[in-house]
């Protein structure tokens, strides 16, 4: 069973800045894709940013230019780093796996708090 493993969330001031990891429990190369979701109280899940096995990157218009996704092969994670956080970026944040035979997979999510 795979596992993804969430961390780095917190509380921060608008203006400032996370960065969010999460690690798999086998290779990230099996997945076709991974991404980083969000969800804040009263409303539904929502993609953050996304990337390929082949390392393409997409993100929501709401963080495009103050978000952004990466991977570490060698260490099976994908980060977010967050700059410019604005309080309506508070929310869990939930890591996500799309596998090559079509299984989903979610981590546990990370609580992301920001002040104004």
């Amino acid at each position: 069973q795979v596992q993804l493993v969430e961390s780095g969330g917190g509380l921060v001031q608008a203006g400032g800045s996370l960065r969010l990891s999460c690690a798999a429990s086998t290779t990230v190369f099996s997945f076709n894709a991974m991404g980083w979701y969000r969800q804040a109280p009263g409303k539904q899940r929502e993609l953050v940013a996304k990337i390929t096995r082949g390392g393409s990157t997409n993100y929501s218009d709401s963080v495009k230019g103050r978000f952004t996704i990466s991977r570490d092969n060698a260490k099976n994670t994908v980060y977010l780093q967050m700059n410019s956080l604005k309080p309506e970026d508070t929310a869990v944040y939930y890591c996500n796996a799309l596998r090559w035979d079509g299984s989903d997979f979610w981590g546990q999510g990370t609580q992301v708090t920001v002040s104004s």
